[in-house]
């Protein structure tokens, strides 16, 4: 082994083995789901559940997956420090931005209406 390449931790070891299970599970529940068509929905759907549930937990235990949830948890808390307008500022902000909204509009009605008042003199 070369002395400076890291070693892969072992829990990231068998990523490509891992990443197989999910998609082995995952294709397990696609075909499962119309093999046992005739099924009640909810045995079905709890099927389903249990499989996503185990494929999330392989997925979760390799690199990329484990990256992937703390980014995920990294973003809860900052969503948590975001400083959210009061229903007021909503209200107002809402207003102003309709305001403008039929502002342009009017004032594009009246260039659209000129440019067309423009061209059918030079047209004739």
């Amino acid at each position: 082994m070369n002395a400076n390449a890291k070693a892969e931790p072992v829990e990231f070891r068998f990523d490509a083995l891992k990443w197989l299970v999910v998609v082995a599970l995952v294709a397990a529940g696609v075909v499962g789901n119309s093999y046992f068509a005739e099924q009640a929905l909810l045995y079905r759907v709890l099927g389903l559940v249990v499989l996503a549930a185990a494929a999330l937990f392989v997925a979760v235990n390799t690199a990329k997956g484990n990256a992937f949830y703390t980014l995920l948890q990294e973003s809860l808390v900052e969503v948590r420090k975001v400083v959210w307008p009061s229903r007021q500022e909503t209200n107002q902000t809402t207003l102003i931005v309709v305001a403008v909204v039929i502002i342009m509009g009017i004032l594009l009605w009246l260039l659209d209406t000129f440019l067309g008042w423009l061209a059918s003199l030079i047209i004739g």
